[in-house]
């Protein structure tokens, strides 16, 4: 079975903004990419598939987040562990439910602390798909059909999952269920030393998904498998005088060496159509430290530029490089999809 034919399930496209190393802004890029994405007419759909629960905590009141958690259980709940909650119990498949619009065109589906018991199934239920089991197929891709149906029905044009900190058998899936994957990156020597980590686990699971596809039924759901490289994200960064200051500079070419080394080199032994030939052209943008913005952005729920602390010029500068981001997204997948139909 071909895995590199275009997936027959829903027309969103997927993305993960990854690192399995904490403390690099996933979700604050999530927030804010979709936003600006939205700004430029795009509809797009944020999954909280961290089980810390930290982007639902972001767009979400507190009060409604308890509720959210409270009634998870009930058949009236509406996070992801509502509707992944029958296939964790193997009672039934998903239970379908409704995104919450938090931002114009933005709609979110909320987390769950309860995502952890999911995740503990994934373990068995990959095994199984080697085993060519039905159930494991489903319940490995029950995440991703979940997606189907929610962007199909709200006309989405981009979704992105909020992946927690880790190389586990949740982000495993979510992975193979994108289309593409980002790479935030702190300028810090943590930060490099984990891409070798994460471009081993990403080479992997996409191998070890190929043989599982070939083992397949032919009637059964299966993910894409096949997440591309789309680029990496330096970010958190003091500026001084206009200019990177040079405790974070230093770190820049030592980033693009192990994004070419540790990321393409080894996703392009796997399939080249992976990743690029080159990380010169492969950073999206450099997000600096917004300091205050940044934490009003979380304190009040909002996109950096709408918050109300710090100066027009810091509001100013966000939303100019979170455009640049967005701009940059459209660009390369709208690319992407046209070099897939002209082959």
């Amino acid at each position: 079975m071909d895995t590199s034919q275009e997936s027959s399930r829903g027309r969103a496209l997927r993305l993960a903004i990854f690192n399995h190393k904490g403390g690099v802004g996933k979700t604050t890029l999530n927030v804010n990419i979709a936003a600006a994405l939205a700004s430029l007419g795009k509809r797009v759909l944020l999954v909280d598939s961290d089980p810390q629960c930290n982007l639902t905590a972001y767009l979400i009141e507190e009060s409604v987040v308890d509720d959210l958690l409270d009634t998870s259980d009930s058949d009236t709940g509406r996070t992801l562990w509502s509707a992944l909650k029958p296939v964790a119990d193997a009672t039934g498949d998903i239970r379908v439910v409704e995104p919450i619009e938090r931002l114009p065109n933005v709609f979110v589906l909320p987390g769950d602390v309860r995502l952890s018991e999911f995740e503990e199934q994934l373990s068995s239920l990959w095994n199984e798909c080697f085993q060519r089991k039905p159930r494991g197929l489903r319940g490995t891709t029950a995440l991703g059909r979940l997606v189907d149906h929610v962007a199909s029905r709200f006309d989405v044009d981009f979704v992105f999952y909020d992946t927690g900190p880790n190389i586990g058998p949740l982000n495993r899936v979510l992975l193979l269920d994108c289309n593409h994957f980002i790479i935030p990156v702190a300028c810090d020597l943590f930060s490099i030393r984990a891409l070798k980590t994460l471009g081993y686990s990403l080479a992997k699971w996409i191998a070890d998904w190929r043989t599982i596809v070939d083992l397949a039924p032919t009637n059964q759901d299966i993910l894409p498998g096949a997440p591309k490289f789309l680029g990496y994200v330096p970010q958190r960064y003091r500026v001084y005088g206009g200019d990177v200051a040079s405790s974070y500079a230093k770190y820049l070419p030592r980033i693009e060496k192990s994004i070419s080394s540790d990321i393409i080199a080894v996703l392009r032994r796997v399939r080249a159509e992976l990743a690029p030939r080159s990380a010169s052209q492969s950073e999206l943008a450099q997000v600096k430290d917004f300091g205050t913005i940044a934490i009003a952005s979380q304190a009040e729920g909002k996109p950096m530029k709408d918050t109300s602390k710090g100066t027009p010029e810091q509001r100013r500068d966000a939303e100019a490089v979170f455009l640049e981001i967005a701009k940059r997204i459209i660009d390369l997948t709208e690319r992407d999809l046209q070099e897939h139909f002209s082959l």
